[in-house]
């Protein structure tokens, strides 16, 4: 393995892509929405439970490369509780991240940092954003 494979698949990543929170389904979501990368195949379906605009109840299945599966694990850990504008501003600052330099999302969404490595593989981007992105739309769907 060249040594940016070694650097991209770091230990850290390979710990958030081992232990992802909240994996499943939940048994009656307000929303739920499925998104998936065409360039690898990578899906994750995510069911949210909304209470007063946030995230009271969340899950994840996540059929994703060790990327998004680290970026899964990023989400698990912060979603629940969390607001629709902050889900985008976290899937904003990742994106920025990824595709244009920018710093990692903030708290509770920093663990992304470890993504770090990543900006220079964009076709792992997708991969990376699915999760955060499939979350945002689940929301959307419950909110409608």
């Amino acid at each position: 393995m060249s040594d940016d494979l070694v650097k991209l698949y770091s230990g850290r990543i390979l710990a958030l892509a081992a232990d992802i929170p909240h994996l499943g389904r939940l048994p009656q979501p307000q929303g739920s929405a499925r998104r998936r990368s065409p360039l690898c195949g990578s899906t994750v379906t995510a069911d949210v439970v909304l209470k007063d605009g946030r995230v009271a109840e969340f899950a994840q299945d996540v059929k994703a490369c060790a990327l998004g599966q680290a970026a899964a694990g990023v989400v698990g850990a912060a979603a629940l509780g969390r607001s629709r504008a902050e889900i985008e501003t976290a899937r904003l600052a990742l994106a920025t991240m990824l595709q244009e330099g920018g710093p990692p999302p903030a708290a509770p969404f920093a663990g992304f940092e470890a993504l770090l490595p990543a900006r220079d593989y964009r076709n792992r981007h997708a991969s990376i954003l699915l999760s955060i992105e499939a979350l945002a739309e689940a929301m959307d769907v419950a909110m409608a």
